[in-house]
């Protein structure tokens, strides 16, 4: 039986046609897309019962950019529809750029766990630099090749994939995530994440950005995340058509919904297993 996902966009370019074929050629996935803001109405908990797992790929609330006029907060309505999705122990799986968004909302970090700065700044009392990228058209560093393996052997996310894949992507470079029982390594890379090899944090005030540094970063590009009663996978690989076009990576984002989807990530996510 197929998977009914919930996919939320927005917020970000992206390219449409080949973000969609990744859903809209899986036999295993019924996908229904829905944009912000309206997604907001569609995740309320009146709303949520038909599907199995909520994909984000939106990004919503970031406060520094100033060609966007989206409030950096969310509604309070929004906040309760994300709460009872919590409660609920519905899977998520959040990509790419969805991980950072609401910077403002501290409920989204602890869902996602991540440790990316969009500009420097403290995080559970840390003070940590914001952090860099290669890709898209940043120059001088633009996508990277680079080979992702599973970390964790026989887990469900990494099957058929057991001997890793080279993908063409976005790379990030920030603090390392927390090691707890609530995160779990899925996948990382092989590329060298040190200060020289990104672009300083494109949304920075420009006097950060000159004088940026950073220490060697986080290998771990695919996580598992509980939050509450939730079964999250963060992956930040997929920002542009050549990892949508990947064979691998469609395997690793299907693999991801029908995990979380699963009593097995319902249960890991409650402590039961």
């Amino acid at each position: 039986m197929a998977i009914n996902a919930l996919v939320v966009t927005k917020g970000h370019p992206y390219d449409y046609n080949g973000f969609h074929a990744m859903f809209d050629d899986n036999p295993s996935l019924t996908s229904t897309f829905v944009e912000q803001p309206a997604a907001q109405i569609i995740l309320r908990p009146e709303n949520m019962a038909p599907y199995d797992a909520v994909v984000f790929y939106d990004m919503s609330g970031i406060p520094l950019d100033p060609t966007r006029s989206d409030r950096p907060e969310p509604p309070a309505d929004y906040v309760r529809s994300i709460e009872t999705l919590l409660e609920s122990g519905k899977g998520l799986v959040l990509l790419n750029h969805a991980l950072v968004q609401w910077p403002m909302w501290p409920l989204w970090r602890e869902i996602s766990g991540t440790t990316f700065m969009l500009t420097a700044g403290k995080m559970n009392g840390r003070r940590l630099p914001g952090s860099g990228y290669r890709g898209g058209a940043g120059e001088p560093h633009r996508n990277a090749v680079h080979r992702l393996s599973p970390a964790r052997a026989g887990h469900p996310v990494a099957s058929g994939l057991e001997d890793g894949f080279e993908i063409v992507d976005e790379l990030y470079i920030r603090t390392p995530l927390a090691r707890s029982a609530d995160i779990v390594p899925l996948f990382t890379s092989d590329y060298a994440f040190t200060q020289s090899n990104f672009n300083p944090p494109p949304l920075a005030p420009k006097a950060e950005q000159d004088t940026w540094t950073h220490p060697d970063g986080d290998n771990v590009l695919v996580w598992a995340k509980r939050t509450r009663k939730a079964p999250v996978v963060a992956c930040e690989a997929g920002d542009g058509p050549p990892a949508y076009s990947n064979p691998a990576f469609r395997r690793l984002l299907s693999n991801a919904v029908a995990w979380v989807a699963s009593a097995e990530a319902r249960d890991w996510a409650r402590g039961r297993s």
